[in-house]
């Protein structure tokens, strides 16, 4: 590989004697790696039908390592949100971040979403999971990874940090930061991006990652946390991002990882601008000691103004404290529990529901045009923000019928309906589903979950012997 002499030299000043096995480690293979999705049922299960055999990811508990033949993105459980392909090292600041069920969290640079399906993994479901892109084409590919991987209580934003800072001030229990950075962690995978790189780009994007945690910081709730990550070794990125923000954020410190695997190694201080001791709390993953890319994390807390009470908060593993956030307005407060939807259409929803869903959802029904989404209880008002996502698709509103989403399929169990009609993954049946394929069946007429080997896939609905395939267009294969 062609590395930048500059970033040579420089990694050479830094690494010293492992420097050596540093510059090895891009003659080798790439690592493949991916997460369960415990979602979606029993992940122990799905990972032994999928032969994961080359080993586990030692900090996150559903990471898997597979092998490039396994053709993981080809299989039909990707299509039904079994797993989501991520490298290894990229799991490491969600697991950090621990968020708990009925938090609010933030991901602040979501896209393409590996971090956001892992954060809505551990909320099971409750709680407010806001995921924002800036970048208008990413943040579609977000809000589709989130429907496939069935996260119903996830936000999908739009925004610029500045913006969201402006929606949620000390709103937030836990923030993710996966800055956008230099890259120099993905050069094995990205050829491309050792010719982007310079040391102006290096100071270009410190700059930026500066101004982003500036914004984070006035969303975090006093006793929160915020984790910070980047896949790039820079220290200007990194350790020198850490201790800047604390020079200019005295409110916040550093904590020590919840955690600890021997892969993990302390930040430096000396690669810091002011050389604190507390950097050596941040973490590095180096690509010459693990199965992976690399990756920088470090988790903040801020303080707030009665320090001696919030420490505590900072460091507890046990349920949500009390509520220090500043109060926003919610859509329920407005006394619109039912936001743009009239009686009529709700009821044509709830008449669905009774007929082919087992399961009462939670939360404030919202309609945009014919959408109709199910927000998570308590979704502060989002007037004025590009939103993609307020929650979870349930379906479109028609004249006189309603008609459930692909989302609403992605995001049920077999046990949360009446109807199922089931395809094992590796038959022909499956396959000719997923390519938009009606096909015959019997039972009872209306909307049948189709699955794959038990995880819902998708929808059909019987009528006669005939069941219509209502797999959407655009994922067909």
């Amino acid at each position: 590989m062609n590395l930048p002499e500059k970033f040579k030299q420089r990694m050479k000043d830094m690494l010293a004697e492992e420097y050596e096995d540093f510059l090895k480690s891009y003659e080798k293979d790439a690592f493949h790696s991916l997460r369960m999705n415990p979602l979606k049922g029993d992940t122990e299960e799905g990972a032994a039908r999928l032969n994961l055999t080359s080993g586990r990811v030692a900090w996150e508990k559903e990471g898997y390592y597979y092998e490039e033949g396994n053709r993981a993105g080809k299989h039909p459980y990707h299509d039904a949100g079994l797993y989501y392909i991520q490298e290894a090292s990229a799991m490491l600041p969600a697991a950090l971040l621990r968020p708990r069920p009925g938090e609010r969290i933030l991901d602040l640079c979501a896209a393409p979403g590996g971090k956001s399906t892992q954060i809505g993994a551990y909320m099971e479901g409750r709680g407010i999971l806001v995921c924002n892109e800036i970048h208008p084409t990413r943040a579609k590919v977000l809000s589709e990874n989130i429907e496939r991987m069935g996260i119903c209580n996830a936000v999908v934003t739009n925004e610029t940090p500045q913006k969201l800072e402006t929606y949620f001030p000390e709103y937030f229990d836990g923030i993710l930061v996966d800055a956008p950075c230099s890259g120099e962690g993905m050069f094995r995978k990205n050829e491309e991006a050792c010719g982007e790189w310079s040391p102006e780009n290096v100071e270009l994007c410190a700059r930026r990652q500066d101004e982003i945690l500036d914004c984070a910081s006035g969303m975090l709730r006093p006793g929160g946390r915020m984790v910070y990550s980047t896949c790039t070794f820079a220290p200007e990125e990194n350790e020198g991002s850490i201790s800047r923000f604390l020079r200019r954020h005295p409110d916040f410190k550093l904590l020590e990882p919840p955690f600890q695997t021997e892969e993990m190694c302390e930040g430096v201080p000396e690669w810091g601008e002011d050389a604190l001791s507390e950097l050596r709390k941040t973490i590095r993953l180096w690509p010459h000691r693990i199965k992976g890319e690399g990756h920088f994390a470090a988790i903040l807390c801020r303080t707030g103004e009665n320090a001696s009470d919030e420490a505590s908060i900072c460091e507890t593993d046990g349920t949500m404290q009390k509520e220090k956030a500043k109060k926003s307005k919610t859509f329920s407060e407005k006394r619109e529990p039912e936001r743009g939807i009239s009686e009529k259409e709700l009821r044509e929803y709830v008449e669905f529901r009774d007929a082919f869903l087992t399961k009462k959802e939670e939360g404030i029904y919202l309609k945009f045009g014919s959408q109709l989404y199910l927000a998570p209880e308590g979704t502060p008002l989002l007037d004025g923000l590009k939103v993609l996502r307020p929650g979870l698709h349930l379906g479109t509103i028609k004249k006189n019928r309603f008609e459930p989403s692909h989302a609403l399929a992605l995001a049920l169990r077999p046990s949360d309906v009446r109807y199922q009609y089931d395809f094992p993954a590796d038959g022909a049946g499956i396959k000719a589903y997923l390519n938009g394929q009606t096909f015959l069946a019997s039972g009872d007429k209306g909307w049948y979950l189709v699955t794959v080997d038990s995880y819902g896939v998708g929808w059909g609905k019987l009528a006669g012997d005939k069941m219509k395939n209502h797999y959407p267009r655009g994922l067909r294969k």
